[in-house]
């Protein structure tokens, strides 16, 4: 029995102070096997190619697209490092030391609110470019957009070291036990991270894409009534039904994708995490996670020119010299 015990424990030779290994159902380690092998390796190549497209071809090179980088950026790391932490904490003992889970929180917490920083942005820059297109050129250029992506990480670096400085100046402080990585979060700063990471974004967010809408639509209404012979009256107003499709849809995909991952990790962390068991804990934390591996779907292969450009790096075309000046438009 003792043998069977010592089994349990991730560190059998610290029987006082080890953790036990979780225990998990067959169907759960299935379950989180097929995410450690497919979702965060998809949510790394999505990314990946989002990256080298942008970066490689000038003719992407708009501050549109400089905000989609820097979002594809959050997402790869959010697959490449987020993801099989999660899975490893949740299936297996953190075997990796308190400095590697100190900077496993820390990049947690930046990724995490780069992310939704670089969200609100691509917001803003919608709203600018469509109800005020005359001004759009002046206002928002790749020079602004760029140093507003540098100060959404720097912030996103600054503002997540309060949440771990406590664990900077004694390592391992709020685990209970070895193999343990956790991060404790007081009250006030979960009030404070529901704020700012969840409440005023998903605000922001919801208002200007909102406000939109209502421009596009009635963009698409006075097309209309400003036309005057019949055939060409009819083209257009298709054209406007189309656009006013296209417009419902894209913002309805935004807003119920964002709030079926975000929304529930938050109302969690709002009502209390005691409230759930591990599984359910583990789920919520896996659809938050999960969201970066549906951006670039949403927010990248609705556009041709990322098709094309993925045909072009998977033919091996990006190679050929001078690649970078193609027309991928």
């Amino acid at each position: 029995m003792e043998m069977q015990d010592g089994a349990e424990l991730c560190f059998p030779h610290f029987s006082n102070s080890s953790c036990k290994k979780p225990a998990s159902s067959l169907s759960e380690l299935l379950l989180l096997q097929v995410m450690l092998s497919f979702i965060p390796v998809l949510t790394v190549t999505l990314n990946l190619l989002v990256i080298i497209s942008i970066s490689h071809y000038r003719q992407l090179h708009t501050p549109t697209n400089i905000l989609l980088l820097s979002l594809a950026v959050s997402d790869f790391l959010v697959g490449l490092v987020i993801m099989p932490g999660e899975i490893i904490r949740n299936t297996s003992c953190w075997f990796l030391g308190d400095l590697i889970c100190f900077f496993y929180n820390y990049l947690t917490y930046i990724i995490t609110s780069a992310s939704v920083g670089d969200m609100v942005l691509i917001s803003i820059d919608r709203y600018v470019a469509i109800c005020d297109p005359l001004h759009y050129p002046t206002r928002v250029t790749e020079r602004r957009v760029k140093l507003c992506v540098c100060l959404c990480w720097l912030c996103s670096a600054l503002y997540s070291l309060l949440f771990v400085k406590d664990d900077l100046t004694l390592l391992g402080r709020h685990n209970s036990c070895y193999g343990e990585c956790m991060v404790f979060i007081n009250d006030i700063s979960g009030s404070v991270d529901l704020v700012l990471t969840f409440i005023l974004p998903l605000t922001v967010i919801t208002v200007l894409y909102m406000r939109i809408f209502v421009v596009a639509v009635s963009q698409a209404r006075a097309m209309r009534s400003h036309v005057t012979a019949v055939k060409l009256q009819i083209s257009v107003t298709i054209k406007a039904k189309k656009s006013e499709l296209k417009a419902a849809r894209s913002l309805g995909v935004l807003m119920i994708v964002f709030l079926i991952c975000f929304c529930p990790y938050y109302c969690v962390s709002l009502v209390g995490a005691n409230l759930l068991n591990s599984s359910s804990a583990s789920f919520v934390n896996n659809l938050f996670s999960f969201n970066s591996c549906l951006n670039p779907v949403i927010y990248t292969l609705f556009y041709p020119w990322f098709r094309k450009a993925v045909k072009f790096i998977l033919t091996l075309q990006i190679l050929q010299p001078g690649s970078c000046q193609d027309n991928i438009m």
